[in-house]
């Protein structure tokens, strides 16, 4: 398994399309398992293929409490089936975002279809933290960012701060 660097906003390559991936096999549960470390490095409880730069619909998902066993959890072409009416407000970060928080709404309740990593069809309800978080990763998968769903003025500030952060980071490269 390999720990696998983060792209980081202002990248294009977080507003491309991730394509559906067509089968699952070791190539695939090798990214799957590289993902994971990846993610639990950074730490963090939820990452994108897009977001180490590969543009496959596949995600991963651990919200398991420090103090708990991990229960990480592989998504390949997820969809959101259906949603709930009712909202719920979290405070999101992001990996490809670091250090910075804000609070988005979204759907409480999401169903889920997707490919798992034994190229198995499942299905999965969730609410709370990781509906939140199945929401935040799809997102990822169509090219949005958490920013999207905050002000325009606070979302044009983040930008500027990141891409102003990316500019001193390849000044020092030369």
């Amino acid at each position: 398994m390999t720990i696998k660097p983060l792209v980081l906003l202002p990248d294009p390559v977080l507003r491309k399309k991730s394509d559906p991936l067509e089968r699952v096999d070791d190539e695939i549960r090798a990214l799957a398992d590289d993902m994971l470390e990846t993610m639990y490095d950074a730490p963090g409880i939820g990452l994108a293929a897009i977001q180490i730069g590969i543009p496959h619909r596949m995600l991963v998902i651990d919200c398991s409490k420090e103090d708990e066993d991990k229960a990480p959890i592989v998504f390949i072409n997820p969809e959101i089936v259906d949603s709930s009416d009712e909202r719920a407000v979290y405070e999101e970060g992001c990996l490809s975002i670091p250090d910075y928080y804000a609070e988005v709404e979204r759907p409480a309740e999401v169903k889920v279809e997707f490919i798992d990593r034994d190229g198995k069809a499942q299905q999965i309800e969730a609410d709370g933290l990781l509906a939140t978080c199945l929401q935040h990763e799809i997102d990822h998968l169509n090219g949005v960012l958490f920013i999207d769903h905050i002000s325009k003025l606070k979302r044009d500030m983040v930008v500027k701060k990141f891409t102003k952060l990316a500019k001193a980071r390849n000044s020092e490269r030369l």
